[in-house]
């Protein structure tokens, strides 16, 4: 699979769910944060992915947006983005 993202990786059980949210979990206790590694040795740039998708990037930027959404908003792009493999 050519350039899998995130969401394909878990599919394919190459990450764990878990992972993701540890991702997201780090994401937003710091939205500067560039380099996420996986256990299996994929990363990706939580920022990036964020800054990449729309969505999430507004979501991020809602002052009244509950931080359930933000979340869920941020796994999104997660899962969106284009991991790289080490």
């Amino acid at each position: 699979m050519a350039d899998p993202t995130t969401g394909d990786l878990i599919k394919a059980k190459t990450i764990a769910s878990d992972e993701v949210n540890a991702a997201v979990d780090v994401f937003m206790r710091d939205p500067t944060v560039s380099v996420f590694r996986f256990a299996s040795g994929h990363t990706v740039d939580p920022a990036a992915a964020v800054k990449d998708h729309e969505p999430s990037r507004k979501a991020v930027a809602e002052p009244g947006a509950s931080d359930t959404f933000r979340r869920g908003m941020v796994r999104t792009a997660i899962l969106l983005a284009r991991p790289v493999a080490s």
